[in-house]
């Protein structure tokens, strides 16, 4: 069985998972849910699987017992009841496994929630697509971009090395950190369109960051994966946006695939139009999972579609449950975001609460120049560093990163001045 994500209702945790081909007639459906019972840490491991009708005990029913025992990726030894130390709830997936022989599900925990608000400030990765799409030895798919990389070898190593980068920088900084998968474009239809429908395309990105992730020590623990997501047309042209109805279903597949791989939050990035967002947060939402959404916005404080901030972020807050754990800017300029966070009109204290950092690009251009530019805009890393880290502290804002044009001078650059900065 795979691992998915764990949900506290009530004082009980849910596994959710699938079933594997060789044991599915012993469920009435595709899934089954482990519920763990707990008060305020779990007192038995005993695993129960149930479906909607009969519930299997993983240690006393037999062949079906054996089977489950035996599948170690799930973290569970159906034989050991008592937890050496409790086992906090992990739908982050924040999660260190110790090895070992007959080990347990030993977990030193932390969820998503926990390092966001002990943390006074996450470092955001930095490009990643813009960097491959300069690369020779990369191609880039016309349908899900950089999804597919992770079934080349070359496309592979290229990813692993721009993350390794990442999270090397993060390390040697002691910085939390957050780090996407390569799902940008990879939803239903474009997965499809691509040939990788049978492929879980959004599954294989996670569990390979995740293994990168896991290769990081006690470090790891700090290191976020958030399952990204985006509009479904250019994310330079409002006008392509999809209603909110079409949207919310429109995205659930990716939502739902995201999340059942096992990624610690949801974020749907670069997202010009309130409509779709408020559908894209509708479809996460559902997941149970914690989720963020990311706008492009202009200086004036308005989404690309002239929804102001203030007004964007008092619609999805209040009309989707559970709202945002927050907001963010990605691919705008830190000189566009500061006069955007200060404007009079289009921005708020509510706003300036709500959003809580920026993946900056290179350029002050304007979406509209940099939609038609066909150079890459460039920015010293130095400059870019400082003007961004001077973000924490003018603002207050906690999760800074990098968008186009920026790579692992910017982010090494970006890390030492909110380390050393003034």
């Amino acid at each position: 069985m795979r691992y998915t994500h764990l949900v506290l209702r009530g004082n009980l945790y849910y596994f959710q998972c699938r079933v594997p081909g060789d044991i599915k007639h012993y469920f009435p459906g595709m899934q089954i849910r482990k519920s763990l019972k707990t008060d305020n840490s779990i007192t038995r491991l005993g695993p129960v699987y149930q479906s909607s009708a009969p519930v299997w005990n993983a240690g006393t029913s037999g062949r079906l017992g054996q089977i489950i025992s035996r599948e170690q990726n799930i973290g569970v030894n159906s034989n050991l009841a008592e937890p050496t130390s409790p086992i906090k709830r992990t739908g982050s997936g924040l999660i260190k496994r110790s090895q070992g022989e007959n080990s347990m599900l030993k977990r030193t925990s932390i969820t998503f929630q926990e390092l966001f608000s002990a943390s006074p400030v996450i470092l955001g990765e930095g490009a990643v697509i813009e960097r491959l799409r300069r690369s020779k030895d990369v191609h880039l798919d016309e349908h899900v971009v950089n999804s597919a990389l992770i079934y080349q070898d070359a496309g592979r190593s290229a990813l692993e090395t721009i993350c390794r980068q990442y999270l090397e920088i993060g390390r040697r900084y002691n910085l939390p950190l957050l780090l996407s998968t390569p799902t940008w474009r990879a939803g239903k239809e474009r997965s499809a369109a691509a040939g990788l429908a049978s492929r879980d395309i959004n599954g294989d990105n996670f569990r390979f960051l995740a293994d990168l992730r896991d290769k990081y020590g006690d470090y790891s623990r700090k290191v976020a994966i958030c399952g990204l997501m985006s509009c479904r047309g250019d994310a330079y042209k409002p006008e392509e946006a999809m209603l909110e109805r079409d949207a919310a279903k429109f995205h659930a597949w990716q939502a739902d695939a995201l999340a059942t791989a096992g990624v610690d939050f949801l974020l749907a990035s670069t997202l010009p139009a309130l409509s779709e967002a408020i559908g894209l947060a509708r479809a996460q939402a559902a997941t149970g999972l914690p989720y963020m959404i990311s706008f492009v916005i202009r200086p004036e404080g308005t989404l690309l579609d002239g929804t102001p901030l203030s007004d964007a972020i008092n619609s999805i807050d209040t009309s989707v449950s559970p709202r945002p754990q927050a907001f963010l800017i990605n691919c705008t300029h830190a000189s566009v975001f500061h006069r955007a966070m200060l404007h009079e009109t289009n921005s708020s204290p509510i706003v300036r609460e709500r959003v809580v950092g920026l993946l900056a690009n290179t350029a002050s251009l304007s979406p509209d120049e940099l939609d038609g530019s066909l150079e890459l805009v460039e920015e010293e890393p130095e400059i870019f560093g400082r003007s961004v880290a001077a973000l924490h502290r003018e603002l207050g804002m906690k999760v800074l990163g990098g968008c186009c044009g920026t790579d692992n001078r910017h982010i090494e650059s970006l890390a030492r001045n909110l380390c050393y900065g003034t």
